[in-house]
């Protein structure tokens, strides 16, 4: 018995060596193939030496999972999941967090008050005061690597993706486009948004438009020098890809905005509420000052009437689309960082 039960350990042993000496090879077989699958990967985005992940922007996420669990070891289980997070090294994301949890109270509220507007939410995880993941926006390509690999207005892009102006899928993302840009156009003034590049700025398979990094909000700014004046980025393509100023969407934009506003103000408690907790004994840049929760409620307008309002959105469409500082900052970045 004790051979035989020593003949069995011995036999265990050897099989867990066998494993891990067979583990490089797996791991560089499953490598290859996932590079081949990769490679046949169809894409309309051209390479890009400065930027490999672009290869595979275009990729639906739907079309990355199957490709992916193909060649999976573990691809047959029923509970196999694929997630994708952003790990970040050397960058504080607790004000990325705070943004996240505003973002997910105000579109809890619209949804709640039943006014369409759209936004997305990602996740954060805080691992400490320089680390943390980021939930990846899926099935996005920045505004950025849209000009870079296609020299066209946005409105010619949003045309070659989801067809001619009077069609049902450009009138679908038009919708799309209109609902979530004034979405996060209150978004980018309630919590004073800087760094508005077209970097941090994604448009979606569906046309939505969807800012990233909130590095820069209340009271910080890039530099701290307040550069960026406009309540929000307004640029004259956005207003083209919404039929002009004119226009029955851009009408509808500025709605969209009034009646966000409204139900925002219903909720500004939650919001408020949100921020304090976070600032107190806090050294966040976003907290720079005394004066960061009194003016985040006086941007509320708890003591305008509906009819004032509506001339505060006017007033506030308006600066935004005749913003020097916009263009501006757009052309600072792309000197200095390349970013078109």
């Amino acid at each position: 018995m004790g051979r035989e039960g020593g003949g069995g350990e011995k036999g265990e042993r050897g099989g867990e060596r066998g494993h891990r000496d067979l583990c490089p090879y797996y791991c560089s077989y499953y490598r290859r193939r996932l590079s081949e699958q990769l490679a046949q990967t169809p894409s309309s985005f051209r390479k890009d030496p400065e930027d490999p992940s672009a290869v595979a922007l275009k990729e639906p996420w739907t079309e990355k999972v199957r490709r992916i669990r193909d060649v999976s070891p573990y691809g047959h289980l029923p509970s196999w999941r694929l997630l994708s997070v952003i790990v970040k090294c050397g960058d504080d994301l607790r004000q990325e967090l705070l943004a996240s949890q505003v973002l997910q109270v105000l579109q809890s509220v619209w949804q709640q008050e039943r006014v369409p507007l759209w936004i997305k939410p990602y996740r954060i995880l805080v691992l400490s005061s320089d680390s943390g993941m980021i939930e990846p926006v899926l099935n996005a390509v920045s505004l950025h690597q849209i000009k870079k690999q296609n020299p066209v207005s946005l409105m010619d892009f949003m045309v070659q993706e989801h067809g001619p102006q009077t069609s049902e899928g450009f009138l679908s993302a038009q919708r799309s486009f209109v609902q979530s840009c004034a979405g996060y156009s209150l978004v980018c003034y309630l919590l004073q948004v800087k760094d508005r590049h077209n970097g941090n700025i994604l448009l979606d398979s569906e046309g939505h438009i969807i800012h990233i990094d909130f590095g820069f909000i209340l009271s910080s700014s890039p530099k701290n020098l307040g550069f960026e004046t406009s309540a929000f980025k307004l640029t004259a393509e956005f207003v083209e890809v919404m039929g002009g100023p004119d226009g029955d969407m851009f009408n509808y934009y500025k709605l969209l905005i009034l009646q966000g506003l409204i139900a925002a103000r219903k909720h500004m408690d939650k919001v408020l509420q949100i921020v304090e907790i976070m600032q107190q004994g806090s050294q966040l840049a976003c907290f720079h000052g005394s004066s960061t929760l009194r003016t985040l409620k006086e941007r509320f307008h708890m003591n305008q009437t509906e009819d004032q309002l509506q001339d505060l959105v006017q007033a506030l469409v308006q600066g935004s689309m005749r913003s020097l500082t916009t263009r501006l900052y757009d052309g600072f970045q792309y000197l200095t960082n390349g970013i078109m």
